[in-house]
């Protein structure tokens, strides 16, 4: 069964949506954690690491922690998944640098790129919301197997400049920053809980339900589901 949508934009989730949970945990992750020392040590003066450095002292309540302690708040926080601001921050910096120098590159389903393609044609506007830094979301879009993906996408968001992803206000400031109605974006997401706070907050939801999944068991609740983003069809009324 085919979902049909008009709206003016759709606002899409990155794991488990639009690529591979499994990829970022069994390659991204190991690939930061071994950075971690050498940009703590090495990068200090950087404006973004040491935000992100005075958010962890911050967090773990040691406002002289040294890159020793630091790195081991990172270590604990990448063990347990935790979507810690700062923690995003730095992997931000460590994985734009690795796509850049071509060690990475981005993994997408197969029917994610010709969906977007075909939406952004159609003249629907893209925006990204991931619990990963907008740096991170910007090199993961441009280091994709087919290219450049950047150009398809208007705007990215994270918990830093939109907020938590399961809170409704967050979607509030994200339909605010685009101009459009709530009504008229729909947000793509694996989480059931926040493809409630996007509903709580006046969007379209649909759940992307994909096997092997970490929440493909759990299911999307209540919400319109898609294995694929095939199952969906966007457009955007000009009347």
């Amino acid at each position: 069964m085919t979902l049909h949508y008009d709206v003016d934009a759709v606002v899409l989730d990155i794991e488990g949506t639009t690529s591979a949970t499994g990829f970022v945990v069994d390659v991204l992750y190991p690939y930061s954690r071994s950075r971690f020392g050498a940009l703590l040590s090495e990068r200090s003066d950087d404006p973004d690491v040491a935000r992100a450095v005075a958010q962890v002292r911050e967090e773990i309540g040691e406002p002289d922690a040294d890159d020793v302690r630091i790195e081991k708040a990172l270590n604990a926080w990448l063990d347990e998944d935790r979507k810690a601001t700062p923690l995003k921050t730095l992997q931000g910096v460590i994985w734009s640098e690795g796509f850049a120098r071509g060690d990475l590159v981005s993994h997408f389903y197969d029917d994610v790129v010709p969906a977007l393609r075909a939406w952004h044609a159609a003249g629907v506007r893209l925006y990204v919301y991931s619990s990963g830094s907008v740096a991170a979301q910007r090199a993961w879009f441009a280091s994709s197997p087919e290219g450049d993906l950047l150009p398809l996408v208007s705007g990215l968001y994270d918990t830093e400049n939109a907020g938590a992803k399961q809170e409704p206000e967050s979607y509030g400031r994200i339909a605010e920053a685009t101009g459009f109605a709530p009504e008229r974006l729909l947000f793509l997401s694996d989480r059931p809980g926040e493809l409630d706070a996007a509903r709580a907050a006046g969007w379209q939801a649909v759940g992307i339900r994909r096997p092997g999944e970490p929440y493909y068991e759990q299911g999307v609740g209540d919400h319109a589901q898609a294995g694929t983003f095939d199952e969906i069809t966007v457009s955007r009324s000009t009347t």
